[in-house]
């Protein structure tokens, strides 16, 4: 399918006509960020009903330049209609306010989107994630954005919720979250509201699995099966 961005809220992956934000299977991004001087991979691969396929690998820093910054890089190999694509995303997020319980925590990301195919640069992306904590084991997470699809020469408003609940020893981690774009696209699925649901294992504090069901993510009505990773690096010394 072309013509269309997935949008939302935090950092991405662009092919020509598509785009998911995040820099992570989980599209709704959170407000937090990392401890500076930690750096994390995050891996998935996503298969959907109608045989798109998305594999994603994305290294991330964290850094202090008197507020948290995160930096990190999405790079994505896809099938879209039989078609391979390779592309980048360079994405960065710097924390404006912490989170707390009761308190909305707020950040702001930027992410831009290569098709390494074709050699171009095929749109932009603006975030603004909010957080707030509801206990120490419930955080709901909001993202509102602006999305330009260069390959569309189309501007969309883009959009989030999701809520996390986790066992209070972290090992276990229930994730729901909506998100979608608004405005003119060519196809109605584009604008349609987008839907993910999955459960994280977390066995040790440096790494978990996540299984991740999802509705219409990359905007073509298919059903998507996701199973992602993350491997964590503390700073130096811990």
């Amino acid at each position: 399918m072309r013509g269309f961005v997935t949008a939302l809220a935090a950092a991405a992956l662009f092919v020509p006509g598509r785009a998911h934000a995040a820099g992570a299977a989980y599209q709704v991004d959170t407000s937090e960020v990392s401890e500076a001087g930690s750096c994390k991979v995050e891996s998935w691969l996503s298969m959907a009903s109608n045989r798109d396929v998305i594999g994603a690998v994305s290294p991330l820093c964290a850094f202090d330049i008197g507020r948290p910054l995160e930096l990190n890089a999405q790079f994505t190999r896809s099938r879209d209609d039989g078609e391979w694509t390779t592309a980048v995303a360079p994405k960065a997020k710097i924390n404006l306010a912490p989170s707390g319980i009761g308190v909305f925590g707020v950040a702001v990301t930027a992410t831009t989107f290569f098709d390494l195919t074709a050699g171009q640069n095929t749109g932009t992306a603006v975030a603004i994630p909010a957080t707030i904590r509801l206990s120490d084991n419930m955080r709901i997470n909001l993202n509102a954005g602006w999305l330009w699809d260069r390959f569309a020469e189309r501007h969309y408003a883009t959009y989030g919720a999701g809520i996390d609940l986790r066992t209070s020893d972290n090992v276990w981690t229930l994730t729901a979250e909506v998100f979608g774009q608004a405005g003119s696209a060519e196809t109605n699925s584009v604008v349609q509201p987008r839907f993910q649901a999955g459960l994280r294992f977390r066995p040790v504090d440096r790494f978990n699995i996540d299984l991740i069901y999802g509705r219409n993510i990359a905007g073509e009505n298919a059903n998507w099966v996701t199973v992602a990773t993350v491997i964590r690096f503390p700073p130096p010394g811990k």
